[in-house]
């Protein structure tokens, strides 16, 4: 994640001059990172239940308080490509991995589905994005460790996905 967007103002936090908030920007940091925690829960109870993609976003979208101060556009996107794709992605992480597929937790299964799906088809968002939010996700949802498994598989993926943009990241740190 880029500086800016890290140090980015919290949504909400009103105008400089200290007048009443701004209404919630649907696309604001903020926003897709709820869409990406919504996506995740989503591809998780998609993973253990078995339910279909519809019958997950309809309880998903029932189920929030804050949907509207989510990014509806790139959460939708994300479920229905991380679901609707998922033989194809984890064919894309899966030669990756330390371990075989079955021993995945659900929650690292969903998170490298959705930053699969992300770094394959969102190549809007920089790879360092999906990456560090991928992360973000697994250290808020999954495991004491998680985050670091996540993360080199992430970066292994991002190297074979996106070759061009990894490289020319490395080459503008030299």
């Amino acid at each position: 994640m880029n500086e800016s967007e890290h140090n980015a103002p919290a949504e909400g936090a009103g105008s400089p001059s200290g007048s009443a908030p701004a209404s919630p920007n649907p696309t604001s940091k903020m926003a897709r990172r709820r869409a990406r925690e919504m996506a995740l829960q989503g591809v998780y109870q998609w993973l253990l239940s078995g339910n279909s993609m519809a019958t997950v976003q309809r309880h998903l979208e029932s189920e929030s308080e804050s949907l509207e101060r989510t990014d509806r556009e790139l959460f939708v996107t994300l479920l229905r490509g991380a679901i609707g794709s998922a033989d194809e992605l984890r064919g894309c992480f899966e030669p990756l991995l330390s371990r075989p597929l079955a021993e995945l937790s659900p929650i690292e299964h969903a998170i490298l589905l959705l930053g699969s799906y992300e770094l394959r088809h969102n190549i809007d968002t920089p790879y360092r994005v999906v990456i560090n939010e991928s992360i973000e996700l697994a250290k808020g949802y999954g495991g004491t460790d998680g985050h670091k498994f996540v993360n080199g598989v992430m970066d292994k993926l991002a190297a074979r996905l996106r070759a061009e943009e990894v490289e020319a990241a490395r080459a503008a740190k030299r």
